[in-house]
């Protein structure tokens, strides 16, 4: 009897051991992945000139393609430069100045400034080129935002020209961070060679 128990005992002890060691031994840990995004690849920078019957001329990027802005509330000399493969747009509007350059400003400040709720931060750069008559603001919004760049140009006298960067997918700095500061070369590229007609 008692060599009986011995072999059950033996038995339950190797079935208990088959069942539970695949368990432990085969056991897959799982490690996750950090988050990571596409590579972006950049094109080489190059620019070619805008200059049409509006009263102003600059240089923008090949890359980029000037379409005309055809919206509702469109107005002479509006464009959209749009980088069909970054999804993102520049919204360039003039405006001829007839003393009310400052409520233009203050229009550009406000449009910039509203997005404070979302952003981390809002820079403001001024800039002055007296020798093209070109003077203004850019704002560089840090954070979260649905435009990260805005600015206007002006001559103080006869001329307004305002624009806006935006890209077509949700706002996320950490993944349009690349293009983000690609593209901010080109708005500081046709800021340096904006000139008034």
């Amino acid at each position: 009897m008692r060599n009986r128990h011995n072999i059950i005992s033996f038995i339950w002890t190797i079935l208990t051991v088959l069942v539970l060691f695949p368990a432990v031994s085969c056991k897959k840990t799982y490690t996750p992945k950090p988050r990571a995004y596409f590579r972006i690849d950049l094109p080489e920078k190059a620019y070619r000139q805008y200059s049409t019957e509006c009263p102003f001329t600059f240089e923008y990027p090949v890359y980029g393609e000037i379409v005309e802005y055809t919206g509702k509330d469109a107005e002479p000399c509006w464009n959209n430069i749009e980088f069909s493969q970054f999804k993102g747009k520049i919204h360039l509007t003039y405006k001829p100045v007839n003393e009310n350059l400052a409520d233009y400003i203050e229009d550009i400040r406000m449009l910039a400034y509203k997005h404070i709720i979302k952003a981390d931060d809002i820079i403001d750069k001024p800039f002055y080129y007296p020798d093209r008559h070109v003077y203004g603001i850019l704002y560089d919004i840090r954070g979260n935002t649905a435009s990260s760049v805005s600015f206007f140009a002006t001559d103080s006298l006869h001329n307004f020209l305002s624009g806006s960067l935006y890209f077509g997918v949700p706002p996320n700095i950490d993944s349009i961070a690349p293009v983000l500061e690609f593209l901010k070369e080109d708005i500081l590229h046709l800021i340096e060679t904006l000139k008034w007609k």
